[in-house]
């Protein structure tokens, strides 16, 4: 029978040497004065799991009583259920002020880069401020910006026969006047920003972070249909069919902004990245500017498996920092560009753990982007299976 017991009101530890050696083989809690120190959550697992006996004063306390003395520590469920789960899948977390050796390096993935292609003239458009669209007047020139640049959408959607204009959105009628190849009547540039401004108010971090993507040669349109702000198509892609397989030139990856100042439902968030992953899209995360970020506590060091085993907290090295999620909260720019930060300097790539209202749970794993030239933080953010 393993038997825990408090220390104070604050902590618990292994209660006698038995428990003691039977944990430390377990790879749980953490040495500190002669004593195993146990988390909340670990002490949980053990009475909800292994039942464990726990001692409070002489008096043996049962996973709610205990859970009722931690209750006010933030997040205590969604840690729990979190690392229930992982500890369920045979693998090992561990506090994250715990001692390890640290991985050499942290996986980065580096994207391509091109130079950006302008046309030599300058087009004429009609702005009209209530749809936020640009209309060019000169078809030849409107054909051109579609058919080799991929500006704006010449004819109708997938049908550019179907008509002799191209309609610009808001993103690229900015960057092309930016670029000084688009001149409007009676508007310059602050004034058709300012219009978008009114509209949306983040439109000058979205724009940031589209001006960034084409100015690498990216051809960035519309992610509305898969619940996001923009679609990305690598350097070279060109609007119609793609010959060798006769069908629309798909793309592969999907991007949404999240402002440091802003917040989002997890449920919400997750939702979006679902979405993309259906229609086997990479779900990209956007964190414009110089993130201040937010004091964000990783909740565990996870040891994940290599050739089919477990790995060994004793010869191996942690792969992921886990930072645990409930479905009904939110999260806030600052606070999850702290947790990334954190991971990175730990030289761990962050695990999102998400404990829905069923206590199932879902893990995404987030991967920097190297995208050249950038002053902004691109992740990839895929579903994981442990």
């Amino acid at each position: 029978m393993l038997k825990i017991k408090f220390l104070n009101k604050k902590e618990i530890i292994a209660a006698d040497q038995s428990t003691k050696d039977i944990l430390k083989s377990g790879f749980f809690g953490y040495e500190k004065d002669g004593n195993l120190f146990l988390l909340p959550e670990e002490a949980l697992y053990l009475i909800d799991i292994r039942n464990a006996e726990c001692e409070y004063k002489g008096k043996l306390l049962g996973f709610d009583e205990v859970a009722e003395i931690f209750r006010k520590k933030k997040k205590l469920m969604a840690s729990y259920f979190t690392y229930k789960d992982w500890r369920e899948r045979g693998l090992v977390a561990k506090p994250s002020n715990t001692l390890y050796k640290k991985p050499d390096i942290t996986p980065i993935k580096k994207y391509p880069s091109s130079s950006i292609d302008l046309p030599k003239w300058i087009a004429e458009g009609v702005f009209f401020p209530d749809d936020l669209v640009t209309i060019v007047k000169e078809p030849d020139k409107g054909r051109e910006l579609y058919e080799k640049f991929w500006l704006g959408q010449f004819g109708s959607y997938k049908a550019p026969e179907k008509g002799k204009l191209n309609k610009l959105d808001i993103y690229e009628t900015v960057f092309l006047m930016e670029h000084k190849k688009l001149i409007i009547k009676d508007y310059d540039t602050k004034e058709i920003i300012n219009y978008a401004k009114k509209r949306r108010k983040e439109f000058l971090m979205l724009y940031q972070v589209y001006k960034d993507w084409r100015e690498n040669g990216y051809i960035v349109k519309t992610g509305f249909k898969f619940g996001t702000h923009f679609r990305i198509y690598f350097p070279g892609a060109k609007p119609g069919l793609n010959t060798a397989k006769s069908e629309w030139a798909h793309s592969k990856h999907v991007l949404h902004v999240f402002p440091k100042n802003s917040k989002l439902l997890i449920s919400e968030w997750a939702r979006a990245i679902r979405v993309a992953h259906s229609v086997r899209k990479t779900f990209i995360l956007a964190i414009p500017g110089e993130v201040e970020e937010k004091e964000t506590e990783i909740n565990y060091i996870l040891y994940h498996r290599h050739g089919g085993e477990a790995d060994n907290p004793e010869t191996d090295k942690p792969k992921y920092a886990m930072l645990s999620l409930g479905e009904e909260e939110q999260i806030g720019g600052k606070e999850l560009a702290g947790a990334i930060k954190k991971a990175k300097d730990s030289k761990l790539e962050l695990i999102i753990a998400i404990a829905d209202r069923e206590t199932a749970i879902t893990y995404y794993k987030v991967r920097q982007i190297l995208l050249p030239k950038s002053g902004h933080e691109y992740y990839e953010i895929d579903w994981f299976q442990p």
